[in-house]
């Protein structure tokens, strides 16, 4: 509903003048208006009548719905200190891309009527600017029937992904609840977050709510929907690590009902106050590149930082180092790719860049401030995922027809404060040194860097805003994302074009610094497969939930890191500093001497053969240690594991589904900087064994295929492995199929050619 007394003023601090509520441009200055739509957390029927203005400048729209018509002034903020339940809302953060964040409060009445009633930003609703009507977005359930099957599984993957991090905050409550549960577009969004009473819901009400969708699902999932809803609810899915992976399959199933058609091009200046560009891109500024008929399309935007000390070489050093990096990566099939080893081995490569600057930094003797480094945002689309990889404050945005969404947050104090609670965002921004970052590529050893890798799933056409901030201070992205990046996806501009425009945008409204930009249009053509995918469930999954889109971190400042990094070779990442050399050599007469003395033990000592792989544990005389479960997450040297499913071992070699392997030891994976463990096993029995009738020892005789060779005596897997295809843990009391042996084999690991 339109007032026709409220006017909208502008946000330019040297014009402020006051617009019709319809116009999109400041009619004085020509500043893209701001509209800032909020939603109320209020208990009541309405926050006000519409029409009416409050407090001065928040114009109501609908029952809980305000514009804020002088958005260039901050909103006031409440004192965190009481009122707990906001701390939520700040350090759910990362996720702002589907849970609004806090704008300020508004204080209504006086006295013993006072309200204080929390106003929340970008809520998820339909906005039809020229009469200034809203309307929120539909509930989840509702808009559930008429969307694709590809959709209808994209919003069950975005809320297993949110469930552990609302759950840590008190707030999982609020993916069961219809009225809060919204879509706009693609994407899972909320109106506010609903506190959990105890006890908390966990998995199986999920699956509870879950299974009121299977009726109206589409015919390809109807099924897959059904089972994974009862799996949650008969406990057979216990985490959402375990849930994500179920779901990602049925996603890989669709996703071969959907062909996807990219395009990137960047675009890098120098600006009209910088004497030279530190930034660097991939592909080169103005290189359009096609996918297909090109293999792999990848994007990069580096922000050197350094200034004539060499910000331009780390921003180059980054872009030649990632690129050697991921071009081994994308060689291997789509079909085979694991979507979390992928995300960790992009970490991976950003670690490889990021020590190659340090090393050069340590040689060149750079100390302080005078060491050179770079911001990072990089794109690679694979099938119907987006992978978005960031360092630093450079930025990626994802817009869509439905709205403009920035999907990575700024590695500086301003979002570190947010982040651990201490600040509203609004209010961050304004404080000294909120721009000052707490991470970049160079400044240290990979050790203490964190980067942030995350991914999206795509059902429809979008384009990806990759940009420095030479472009995104002052929110230009926001300002002008609708009239000039909106135009690619309907097809009215050329994507080059759109580049050129942007950058004149950045030299002319901002025009501080170097500007990159890379854009990626991905489009879309799905049809409705005819087949119906069905959910593996493994029996047994009791592995943590890894979350990739949140790793809280707290680093120095950049201006106090003075870290000197370890050497490493040109296609590792850094590994762990080994023993000073001084060491080795009175290390290796105290081993031989230890050896010696305990083969002449031997020789004076009777025999006693070794008859267990299993380690005695040590007691202790005073205190009684609880038992613990088995499983995964605490797997230990002679436990028993059962495959489940097959598990290929390379070299026409597989483990098939019922073997038994016995644990020999578990040790770091010695890849560098995989963060996995390598499991080191022996195979002691499979679904074929005998038992000759002068013994009660079973004879093991592998049940393999035909045409493949025998199995090993033992196998090295990684952790990560065993976790994806579901193996169990055999309890304490269980009879074991394994027989002792008096000393465990060892053999060569699969090569790493073997699928993982």
């Amino acid at each position: 509903m339109e007032n026709d007394a409220a006017t909208l003023y502008c946000t330019n601090e040297s014009c402020q003048a006051a617009n019709p509520l319809t116009h999109k441009f400041c009619l004085r200055c020509s500043t893209p208006l701001t509209k800032n739509y909020l939603w109320t957390v209020v208990d009541g029927p309405s926050v006000g009548s519409p029409g009416e203005i409050l407090a001065d400048r928040y114009l109501v729209l609908d029952k809980f719905v305000l514009l804020d018509t002088k958005p260039g002034l901050l909103a006031l903020t409440p004192e965190l200190d009481h009122l707990q339940p906001l701390k939520a809302y700040l350090r759910l953060i990362p996720y702002r891309l589907h849970i609004p964040q806090v704008y300020g409060v508004l204080f209504l009445g006086d006295g013993l009527s006072h309200r204080e009633i929390l106003l929340l930003e970008k809520p998820p609703l339909l906005v039809d600017d020229k009469i200034q009507q809203v309307h929120l977005c539909s509930e989840l359930t509702l808009a559930w029937r008429d969307a694709t099957s590809m959709r209808q599984l994209n919003w069950l993957w975005q809320i297993a992904h949110l469930w552990q991090p609302l759950a840590s905050e008190g707030v999982v409550s609020s993916l069961l609840d219809s009225n809060v549960l919204r879509v706009e577009g693609s994407l899972i969004r909320l109106l506010e977050l609903r506190f959990d009473a105890a006890p908390s819901p966990e998995l199986p009400q999920l699956g509870q709510f879950w299974q009121q969708l299977v009726n109206s699902a589409k015919p390809a999932i109807s099924e897959f929907v059904d089972q994974v809803s009862l799996s949650l609810i008969q406990g057979k899915i216990n985490s959402t690590d375990q849930l994500i992976g179920v779901l990602d399959s049925g996603l890989a199933g669709l996703g071969r009902s959907q062909t996807p058609s990219i395009k990137i091009i960047t675009k890098t200046e120098t600006g009209p106050s910088r004497q030279r560009n530190e930034d660097s891109c991939s592909p080169p500024s103005g290189t359009l590149v096609s996918k297909p008929p090109q293999p792999t399309a990848l994007a990069i935007v580096c922000d050197g930082i350094g200034g004539h000390e060499g910000g331009n070489v780390a921003s180059n050093l980054a872009i030649e180092t990632i690129q050697q990096q991921v071009q081994q990566l994308t060689k291997v099939p789509y079909d085979h790719i694991d979507p979390s080893v992928l995300l960790n081995d992009l970490e991976k490569a950003v670690a490889i860049a990021n020590d190659k600057i340090s090393q050069r930094n340590d040689s060149e003797n750079r100390q302080g401030r005078q060491r050179m480094g770079t911001t990072l945002v990089m794109a690679l689309p694979v099938a119907h995922e987006m992978y978005i990889t960031h360092v630093g404050d450079s930025r990626a945005y994802w817009i869509t027809r439905h709205g403009c969404y920035q999907v990575t947050l700024d590695d500086d104090v301003a979002s570190r404060e947010v982040r651990l609670g201490y600040a509203i965002y609004r209010e961050a921004v304004q404080q000294s040194a909120a721009g000052s970052l707490v991470q970049a590529l160079g400044m240290g050893p990979s050790t203490s860097l964190h980067p942030t890798s995350t991914r999206f799933m795509l059902d429809e056409d979008a384009v990806f805003l990759l940009t420095s901030d030479g472009l995104s201070d002052f929110d230009r992205v926001e300002e002008y994302w609708e009239t000039e990046i909106l135009p690619i996806i309907v097809g009215e501009v050329p994507i080059a074009d759109v580049a050129d425009r942007l950058v004149e945008i950045a030299n002319t409204k901002n025009g501080h610094d170097n500007v990159t930009i890379a854009l990626v249009h991905y489009q879309v053509q799905y049809w409705e497969p005819e087949i119906t995918i069905k959910a593996v469930i493994p029996e047994s999954y009791s592995a943590k939930t890894i979350d990739f889109t949140s790793r809280a971190t707290d680093p120095t400042l950049l201006s106090g890191l003075n870290h000197k990094t370890h050497v490493i070779p040109d296609t590792e990442p850094a590994k762990s500093s080994g023993l000073p050399l001084q060491w080795i050599v009175p290390l290796i007469f105290v081993l031989a001497a230890g050896g010696l003395g305990l083969f002449v033990k031997q020789l004076r000592s009777p025999l006693v053969p070794f008859i267990s792989s299993t380690p005695v544990p040590t007691s202790n005389p005073t205190i009684e240690a609880t038992p613990t479960a088995r499983s995964l997450a605490n797997l230990s040297p002679g436990w028993v594991i059962k495959t489940n499913n097959p598990i290929s071992l390379g070299n026409n070699q597989s483990l098939p589904p019922g073997a038994f392997l016995q644990v020999i030891n578990t040790k770091p994976n010695p890849k560098p900087a995989s963060g996995n463990l390598s499991v080191s096993m022996r195979v002691c029995a499979t679904k074929n064994t005998q038992t000759p009738a002068n013994t009660n020892n079973p004879v093991v005789t592998p049940s393999v295929p035909s045409n493949s060779k025998p199995l090993p005596a033992t196998v090295l897997l990684d952790f990560s492995q065993l976790k994806r295809f579901g193996v169990s843990v055999l309890p304490e009391d269980a009879p074991s199929p394994c027989t002792p042996v008096t000393q465990p084999p060892v053999t060569q690991p699969p090569d790493d050619s073997s699928p993982t």
